[in-house]
């Protein structure tokens, strides 16, 4: 079968061509190791049978090689394409192709762009290969389709003459053309010009830092185009000057001459193996018109049932129903600065809850506004897009700078989670798979009485049991039931330890810092009894708050400060000889020199007498099979 490769496609595309779409066989394929790649990147040999040029394979590309698709001797259609610049060499960058012959012999006598150059002869009068001989991009010569040729003597072809606009204008022109609009995901950073026209769906807050090159400040957005590819965007110091007030979220814009560096997977979420550094040439232009082909946001939601095991500090989206709301509290961070946490949860069709916490602004906007729908009796469809997963004592969300909160948002998940709490979900019991998590998975749901704890020796092994009892509060201890504790943040979490005071300030060893106000938290002890024999146990924070319904700085105040022991002794007396379902947590420590097995209350959870009957009704079937 005769092939005829389209003549002078190498000096066209060396010259600037990006639209030809020429035939040109692979003569060499290379595999690039470099630890610094995030993917493997293979570099290839094109020829047009007279020329010869190094190209680079796009990383999305590379799948094709190792398949088979693409191997030595294979004729391809250039689809998307490049000419760039690398240490002074040009190198094509295939951004996209098709195989036309998978295999075949080397065509004509293809010698390096540099040596053909040199040895070119000047075109023949009466020569019209141009057209007489030029096939169509798409396929073969058809007037050969009977030979069984497949290499053929080097044809004379005249040299490449550039298009008019770029002839003779000296090198200070080289670049006047407009950078070539490409999709996000064929970016990569063997392109000298390119322009990528997207939206920006997230914009982090202008952050400052300080390191051993002094001080500086940097802030970053994240962008997405048509094809659904997406990329995040940095800028430092007098770039943020210039770009900072510029960018807005929802906005399109045209984005060019930014520098492609490894995405920082650490701090960057977004499933791209690039990021954006955006410096004092970079162009930014915002796009009047609306482009509708290009999608406000893109999800991939994940049910909470999942979220469960999910790895620690991983982002991801996920989508519920607003149930609670908690009020927005100030936190104190380790560097001396003041912020706010709000708690709330969220649940789905899934069977599980999970908490969400909102930090910083979050907490006035979208927290607020959630806390007033609920307080009115909605309870609001809320999808999070980039929560970060934290696994302390259980699974939770929190929000970090590139969160991004939408309150009852348009779009079919969110109609359908409508649909199912409207049509009865509201009233589904779900399982919270936060603080109270069972490691696991089945033993979130074993049941226990207080003298099994004993008998089977539970917490005695390697690991923690987790066990759910349904029991009684027999009896609070009063004298020592909160810790005065360390109100800064480390990362993302209260430092919590216990802080003593030194004059009018207190003092925390961990953090080696002194503040003027500490935060007051649980250390209950209690027994808790059932019709089969009482236990101690110990209950935190949270699930301390939920047994006696106020905070302990409350109960501190009420109890040292305004010495008012009928209410406070009437706070403890009331929640005696309720009943709830305790969530508990059984590990043997080490106290002094003796072994003692401590039990904690990770929740408390009042007895849902429909859950419970139906819990029952489904035991009692179990024993009269």
């Amino acid at each position: 079968m005769a092939v005829n490769l389209t003549p002078n496609a190498i000096a066209a595309i060396i010259a600037g061509d990006v639209n030809s779409k020429p035939l040109v066989q692979i003569l060499d394929i290379k595999l690039i190791a470099a630890a610094a790649q995030p993917k493997e990147r293979y570099r290839l040999l094109l020829s047009d049978a007279v020329s010869s040029q190094h190209a680079m394979l796009a990383t999305q590309l590379s799948d094709r090689v190792k398949s088979g698709q693409v191997r030595k001797g294979s004729v391809v259609q250039l689809i998307d394409y490049i000419c760039t610049s690398s240490q002074n060499r040009k190198i094509i960058v295939v951004l996209n192709m098709e195989t036309i012959i998978p295999e075949c012999e080397i065509i004509g006598n293809p010698k390096s762009l540099v040596e053909s150059d040199s040895t070119a002869q000047k075109p023949l009068p009466n020569s019209s290969l141009d057209h007489s001989t030029r096939v169509s991009n798409n396929r073969f010569n058809a007037q050969n389709s009977g030979q069984s040729v497949q290499s053929f003597p080097p044809t004379v072809q005249p040299p490449y003459q550039p298009p008019p606009n770029y002839r003779n204008h000296g090198p200070m022109l080289k670049n006047d053309a407009p950078a070539r609009i490409i999709p996000i995901t064929a970016l990569n950073p063997y392109q000298g010009r390119w322009a990528i026209k997207a939206r920006v769906t997230a914009k982090g807050d202008m952050r400052r830092y300080n390191n051993a090159r002094g001080d500086g400040k940097v802030f970053s957005f994240d962008l997405l185009d048509s094809d659904g590819g997406e990329i995040r965007v940095t800028c430092f110091n007098a770039v943020v000057d210039r770009f900072y007030d510029a960018i807005e979220i929802g906005k399109v814009y045209l984005i060019s001459k930014g520098n492609l560096k490894p995405a920082q997977k650490n701090f960057n979420h977004l499933k791209n193996e690039w990021e954006i550094f955006l410096e004092t040439t970079s162009t930014v232009e915002l796009c009047p018109e609306e482009d509708g082909s290009i999608p406000r946001q893109q999800f991939s939601f994940s049910p909470i049932s999942e979220i469960e095991n999910a790895e620690n500090n991983s982002i991801l989206d996920v989508i519920g129903i607003v149930i609670s709301v908690n009020p927005s509290v100030p936190i104190m961070r380790k560097n001396g600065m003041e912020t706010q946490r709000r708690i709330l949860n969220l649940k789905d069709g899934s069977g599980k809850s999970v908490e969400l916490t909102l930090w910083g602004e979050f907490c006035n906007r979208e927290g607020q506004k959630l806390k007033e729908m609920i307080d009115s009796g909605s309870f609001p469809v809320l999808a999070v897009k980039a929560g970060k997963v934290n696994d302390f004592n259980g699974k939770s969300i929190g929000s970090i700078s590139s969160t991004q909160l939408f309150i009852d948002p348009d779009f079919p998940e969110a109609r359908g989670l409508r649909n199912w709490f409207d049509r009865g979900g509201k009233n589904v019991a779900s399982v919270s798979i936060s603080r109270e998590i069972m490691p696991g998975g089945s033993k979130n749901e074993i049941r226990k009485t207080v003298s099994q704890i004993k008998d089977e020796g539970l917490g005695r092994s390697d690991k923690p049991d987790w066990v759910t009892v349904k029991a009684t509060i027999s009896f609070i201890k009063t004298d020592t039931f909160c810790y005065t504790a360390c109100p800064l943040m480390i990362g993302d979490r209260q430092c919590n330890k216990k802080v003593t005071k030194s004059g009018n300030m207190w003092t925390c060893d961990r953090c080696n810092q002194e503040f003027e106000e500490c935060d007051f938290r649980y250390l209950l002890q209690a027994q808790i009894q059932d019709h089969t024999g009482l236990t101690w146990v110990t209950a935190f924070q949270e699930s301390g708050e939920e047994i006696l319904g106020c905070s302990a700085k409350e109960l501190y105040l009420l109890k040292y400060e305004e010495q008012d022991d009928d209410k406070f002794g009437g706070i403890i007396r009331s929640r005696l000889f309720n009943r709830y379902l305790f969530r508990l947590k059984i590990k043997e420590e080490m106290y002094g020199d003796e072994q003692r097995v401590k039990i904690t209350i990770v929740k408390a959870d009042n007895v849902n007498h429909s859950s419970e009957s139906r819990y029952m009704l489904d035991l009692i079937s179990k024993f009269t099979r």
